[in-house]
């Protein structure tokens, strides 16, 4: 089989009720070249398990599962350095929950002509933060200025794991050297390509909360990700 031209890199914990509309949602795109990597986290609700059902009806479709420590950040490590393995020339990174919708993948696409990096925003012209509490959205966008001004990122919506790389982008950041082993590391990778000097491009778009399943944010968590982004900003 010939390298994806396009990969989705999809991180997933316990995302069973999802994974299946997602993925015929992203190959019903009709994309050119396109393939989808689920990196699952040993998901105890049968995630895996829904992907492989799929493969032989998607043959561009691969199943990565982990068995290290569990983390966002470490599985969107390895389904990096899978990608780029594979050969892929485009690197779409996304969730699995449908905050981030398919048909939007077409226009980060579209972008690459102009840039490096494509970032997915809710915050620049034209995007939208939906369906979520209120309170959810405040905890964003503070959380969202902190690592804009910690780390100097040029973009409105720091926080977006929504984003499409080139491989040359990609290989700049070296992803099997990111550290983080949560969801900061959307921060570290942006982090790196802002210091590689790298062009980068917000793309708006409607960003939705979950219809099914349980969000992983708590207040743990959260935390977590303000230190990481400290390190991140101390060297350390």
């Amino acid at each position: 089989m010939s390298p994806p031209r396009v990969l989705a890199v999809i991180p997933t914990y316990n995302e069973r009720e999802n994974i299946e509309p997602l993925v015929r949602a992203l190959f019903g795109l009709g994309i050119p070249g396109f393939g989808a990597l689920v990196v699952d986290d040993e998901s105890p609700d049968g995630t895996s398990a829904a992907v492989e059902k799929l493969v032989p009806e998607f043959p561009g479709l691969e199943l990565l599962r982990r068995r290290g420590p569990a983390g966002r950040g470490l599985a969107g490590r390895d389904g990096f350095v899978r990608a780029l393995e594979k050969g892929a020339r485009y690197i779409i990174e996304m969730d699995g929950d449908f905050s981030h919708q398919p048909k939007d993948v077409p226009r980060l696409l579209a972008a690459m002509d102009r840039c490096d990096v494509a970032v997915g925003s809710r915050l620049a012209a034209g995007g939208a933060d939906k369906d979520r509490p209120a309170w959810r959205r405040i905890v964003t966008r503070w959380a969202n200025l902190y690592a804009r001004l910690m780390l100097g990122l040029p973009v409105r919506d720091a926080n977006s794991g929504f984003r499409c790389f080139n491989r040359e982008a990609m290989e700049a950041i070296d992803p099997a050297t990111l550290k983080s082993r949560g969801p900061s590391i959307v921060h570290e990778a942006l982090y790196r390509c802002v210091r590689k000097g790298l062009r980068i491009e917000e793309v708006p778009i409607d960003f939705i909360d979950r219809k099914k399943g349980k969000s992983k944010l708590n207040l743990r968590r959260l935390a977590a990700g303000y230190f990481w982004i400290l390190r991140l900003r101390l060297g350390i």
